[in-house]
């Protein structure tokens, strides 16, 4: 009996439910791994995620490959490519029963529902597993079983949840047979191929060191220091949790060993609540999919009268509002694919309620460029930023953009390194040039008062209709 693990957004050998139970089918395993251009462009994947993915399937095929089990991996476009070519595979082994882990945004669910239902024709046995979330998806209710929309009362019970039941990660399944020569990786897809620098090391290995470090070494002072952009205080694993390198059980266990040595680091504590966080985001995608459709989680919303993405948007996206703290953002979006927590959320609210633009526009700019791109939290991120979605921030709470930077890049250290224009300002004239800004440097492309007052004025008649 020959099982097959499908490989998706998964891509480690341990704490991988759909690995494990393979393994103790007690047959041959095979594995495979279906690279999708067409289907990543529809997605709006970044050319730094998809070359984080294919760098490491190199490391993922040989470590697989050291304990027995062939890697395939093929090119097939599609997912409804990838549904024929699964079972393609399937015929030519001889395999009887086939393992993957869930994924809940609406193309991937149908994809999967269209593998079993086609090798179920074929007598082929289809298992799944619940594996992106610490708590499996519908495990956290209310108690009238209906699932949570507000963060804070979800957060409490996914820690009741957590500490009630077992969410050790699974080891790494040891060797199955003799080791196979590693397959070939094909060649990243063209239309991904942007040269863009490696924002974090190949592999888990490299996975689990960074995620050690950083509790050891900022985990203290992670609460202080997270929101302050010049300063490495956030962990960087982002990228690892978005392709599924690095779990959240894992990270969570981390966090849980690091507090035996220092039970009461608050920096800890907060950054498990950004676990949780993700977690939140996975429940809401699985629980109301219209979020994954485009559509706003806040259905009255849809009619609000955005206003259209043109120059203005090309601004923002360049770099070049005039507003510095928010330019120095998305300049290091550009060229790092990856951008400070505390700025997406700057950048974010600057678009949909000082330049008025519909938060799909600026949802669809982050994926294409972010290493980390992962729609969940990238989803939930923007629509809280709009106003439009769960556990939103209220259509009248409006960042200054200018009072930000001031608060959280006093120095201006953060913005003299990503826009240079502004190097030689002192540290006050920095985050609001005005008039005495280099010819460089543009005018801000908006007023923030009167932009922020006709933002809240939409929203006001939005509810009085």
């Amino acid at each position: 009996m020959t099982s097959l693990v499908w490989f998706r957004n998964d891509l480690r050998v341990a704490d991988n439910p759909a690995l494990t139970a393979a393994c103790h089918d007690g047959g041959p395993v095979r594995a495979c791994f279906f690279i999708t251009p067409d289907q990543w462009q529809a997605h709006d994947w970044s050319p730094a995620r998809v070359q984080l993915i294919h760098r490491h399937l190199a490391t993922l095929t040989s470590a697989l490959a050291e304990r027995g089990i062939p890697m395939d991996i093929r090119t097939v476009h599609t997912f409804s490519n990838s549904v024929e070519a699964l079972g393609e595979l399937c015929r030519q082994h001889g395999v009887s029963r086939v393992h993957f882990n869930e994924e809940y945004a609406v193309n991937e669910r149908r994809r999967d529902r269209a593998a079993r239902d086609q090798l179920a024709e074929h007598g082929v046995t289809v298992l799944k597993y619940r594996d992106q979330t610490v708590a499996p998806v519908g495990s956290v209710k209310t108690q009238q079983g209906d699932p949570y929309t507000v963060f804070t009362p979800f957060s409490k019970r996914w820690r009741a949840w957590t500490e009630q039941n077992d969410c050790q990660p699974l080891p790494a399944p040891g060797p199955l047979g003799e080791p196979v020569s590693p397959a070939a990786i094909p060649a990243v897809p063209e239309d991904f191929a942007r040269d863009v620098p490696p924002l974090v090391d190949t592999g888990e290995e490299a996975a689990h060191r960074a995620l050690t470090g950083f509790l050891k070494d900022g985990g203290d002072r992670y609460k202080e220091e997270r929101d302050f952009p010049a300063k490495p205080a956030t962990s960087l694993l982002s990228p690892y949790l978005a392709s599924g390198i690095l779990s959240g059980r894992q990270c969570l266990q981390a966090a849980r060993t690091a507090m035996m040595d220092d039970p009461g680091s608050e920096g800890i504590q907060t950054w498990i609540n950004e676990i949780a966080w993700r977690d939140f985001y996975i429940h809401i995608l699985y629980h109301f999919p219209r979020v994954s459709r485009h559509q706003a989680f806040k259905p009255d919303t849809e009619a609000l009268s955005w206003h259209p993405a043109g120059p203005l948007f090309e601004a923002w996206k360049a770099g070049k509002t005039g507003i510095p703290i928010v330019d120095a953002a998305m300049r290091q979006l550009r060229e790092t694919g990856w951008m400070h927590n505390r700025l997406r959320m700057v950048t974010a609210m600057f678009l949909t309620k000082n330049l008025f633009i519909d938060w799909r526009e600026g949802e669809a700019w982050f994926m294409q460029n972010l290493a980390d791109g992962y729609l969940p939290s990238n989803n939930g991120g923007w629509q809280w930023s709009a106003s439009t979605g769960t556990d939103a921030a209220p259509y009248f709470r409006v960042f200054n953009p200018v009072t930000q930077s001031q608060r959280f890049d006093p120095d201006g250290t953060f913005i003299r390194y990503w826009v240079p224009e502004l190097r030689d300002m002192d540290s006050k004239r920095i985050h609001q040039p005005g008039d005495g800004r280099p010819v460089r440097y543009p005018a801000p492309v908006v007023d923030l008062k009167t932009s922020r007052k006709a933002a809240i004025e939409a929203f006001q008649a939005l509810k009085k209709d």
